[in-house]
């Protein structure tokens, strides 16, 4: 499963599944006229901290029409796709679906059908050489997502480049931390939050933002962790992020408890595996133990980045004795 809201690992790794508001309204929040309420806020809150069947069951209670149903369906199907609900993506989007749904559904079926890959892809870069595919926020989005699950980091960048969108600025840092440039991160969280300071994505970005930056910003992290999960409740992307906080300060028993409380809320989530396999090491814990979270992984996301880098690893150190052995 790639996570709708990117999970942070101390391994680094991270899984990018941001699908944008459509249009520009993702700024503010859907406005409705005659109340002047966001009719989908706990939508999309629901889906920045990881509570994805939540969110899908409040998409389907909103009764919107015109752009708004458009965005709530955007917020709907990924939420599916976090819940690796591929199948129902493709068979509800079709091709008269209007483009942000169906930049949804390319997302969809590259993460889930490795023979079609290659053909979305293809069709990614056509759209941004096009000069106007990119003008829609979504598509922006979601190639910037394909491309970096494609390892082309500055194809992604320049997919979000100029964007005031916050999802696109958010992944914009989460792209940026992963380069190991938390300098210009932290420009684009200052750029972040004077669009919007309250927004709950903007708080995520600045906890994500601080956990790269380390020192004293790591225990501020973990606050704001905590804080949205008293407010909107525990989830493994919330309690992933405490874990993190947890170990780059030395607290792995702590973490561990992080992360086994993320592991009764899904037993099958990537992110929690490879935190539980750091921390098992670091508390010395049997080597069965640790290599049980690594082959869960690989069984059951033997796509995901941290299960591909594993391999390419495991595949130079064999090479490497077979040097040293033959």
């Amino acid at each position: 499963r790639q996570s709708g809201v990117v999970q942070p690992t101390v391994a680094g790794k991270k899984s990018f599944c941001w699908a944008p508001l459509p249009r520009q309204r993702e700024r503010l929040g859907t406005k409705m006229p005659e109340d002047d309420v966001d009719v989908l806020f706990e939508v999309r809150t629901h889906l920045y901290v990881g509570n994805y069947q939540a969110c899908i069951n409040e998409a389907q209670k909103v009764d919107v029409s015109g752009e708004v149903a458009e965005e709530r369906d955007v917020l709907m199907y990924r939420a599916m796709v976090a819940q690796a609900k591929y199948s129902t993506v493709r068979g509800e989007v079709n091709d008269s679906s209007p483009t942000a749904l169906q930049a949804v559904k390319n997302l969809a079926t590259y993460l889930s059908r490795k023979m079609e890959r290659e053909q979305v892809v293809a069709s990614v870069k056509k759209q941004q050489e096009d000069g106007i595919s990119m003008s829609n926020p979504t598509v922006a989005l979601i190639a910037a997502i394909i491309f970096m699950h494609e390892g082309e980091s500055e194809a992604a960048l320049r997919c979000l480049h100029g964007s005031d969108s916050l999802e696109n600025i958010a992944l914009t840092i989460q792209i940026l931390i992963q380069m190991s440039r938390s300098d210009l991160a932290r420009k684009e969280l200052k750029r972040m939050q004077g669009l919007d300071d309250d927004s709950t994505l903007t708080q995520l970005a600045t906890a994500w933002t601080d956990l790269a930056v380390g020192g004293e910003k790591l225990q501020d992290a973990y606050y704001i962790f905590q804080e949205l999960a008293d407010k909107y409740g525990p989830t493994p992307l919330l309690l992933n992020g405490q874990a993190v906080a947890h170990m780059m300060q030395g607290r792995y028993e702590d973490a561990e408890g992080c992360l086994l409380s993320a592991q009764e809320k899904n037993s099958n989530d990537p992110e929690t595996l490879i935190n539980l396999n750091v921390v098992a090491q670091h508390l010395g814990k049997p080597v069965e133990t640790a290599q049980r979270y690594i082959n869960q992984l690989k069984d059951g996301f033997p796509e995901h980045p941290f299960t591909r880098a594993l391999a390419e690893k495991e595949k130079e150190f064999d090479a490497a004795v077979a040097l040293v052995t033959s």
